[in-house]
């Protein structure tokens, strides 16, 4: 598998920070170790070809490097850092998004091995077989003509790969419209969009078709969150980049859903590690605390 990464990794370096549009794939080179990094992962698969990463999801964190892969198959809150990589070895990593209708149809070619509570993220070990296809797709960054025809399939055979695999069951629920999965996913919708606005259990547990107590577990069971956690995290990233353009740390926490500006500022201070407006200074100075 080295030569394998090698290759892929000379054509990273050829195009950094480049992306494909379908199917959707990009390259990210890092010549730095990061501090943790606020995000919202979408469904996607990542991989890293050099270096390593490191994610923390509620309360698990994962680490993965050259010899494995991420899958998150649902939309999470997350904080990721670099942890491997100086200028003379980068950090490079590569992501796919995960196309639901591919996966769909796949389904009935592929023998369901599924068992358990599916979760709504995992970090697997690499396989030759899924590297190769991983070479395959890369490769396209060199020969962009070839895009359209290839890209689909290649997009399939890397889907096909990964439901032979031991993340088949969360791929599984991620492309049945009433799997367990996908029914978190609908409520998981419902807080992305009202996130400001107060959560009521009952009320997600209707739109996900589950009693109060299943979905608190099964939701739980997804994100590694409870939907409190969840609804906080996205409070607060989306307060911290009001931040940066407004700088009124109180009319920012009315404005995302907090009714106590203390109550936000704690909060904020131990996500991000400093309180609203130091943050938001540091973020718009020349001292960034993101890097």
């Amino acid at each position: 598998m080295q030569d394998q990464l090698q290759s892929m990794c000379a054509i990273a370096l050829r195009h950094p920070d480049a992306r494909l549009s379908h199917p959707r794939a990009g390259i990210f080179v890092g010549h730095s170790t990061t501090p943790p990094s606020p995000g919202v992962f979408e469904p996607m698969v990542c991989v890293v070809l050099q270096g390593a990463k490191q994610v923390l999801i509620g309360d698990q964190l994962l680490r993965y490097d050259s010899a494995s892969y991420f899958v998150a198959t649902l939309d999470l809150p997350a904080q990721g850092c670099i942890v491997e990589a100086t200028p003379g070895q980068p950090y490079i990593g590569a992501s796919m998004a995960l196309n639901r209708d591919v996966l769909a149809q796949l389904l009935c070619e592929v023998p369901d091995r599924s068992a358990g509570e599916a979760t709504g993220f995992m970090v697997s070990a690499m396989t030759e077989e899924l590297l190769a296809t991983w070479l395959r797709l890369l490769s396209l960054f060199d020969r962009p003509e070839e895009t359209a025809i290839l890209g689909p399939l290649i997009e399939r055979e890397l889907l096909y790969r990964l439901l032979q695999g031991p993340q088949g069951a969360v791929l599984r629920q991620l492309a049945q419209a009433d799997s367990r999965l996908s029914r978190i996913r609908a409520a998981i919708g419902w807080i992305r969009e009202h996130f400001a606005a107060p959560l009521r259990i009952e009320a997600l547990a209707e739109i996900a078709g589950m009693s109060a107590a299943s979905f608190h577990r099964h939701f739980k069971a997804a994100t590694a969150m409870s939907p409190l956690q969840y609804q906080k995290a996205l409070r607060l990233q989306e307060a911290r980049r009001l931040l940066i353009t407004h700088g009124d740390a109180a009319a920012t926490a009315y404005r995302v859903g907090y009714e106590s500006p203390s109550q936000f500022s704690r909060e904020y201070a131990r996500m991000f590690g400093n309180p609203p407006l130091r943050d938001a200074a540091l973020l718009r100075g020349s001292e960034p605390a993101i890097a």
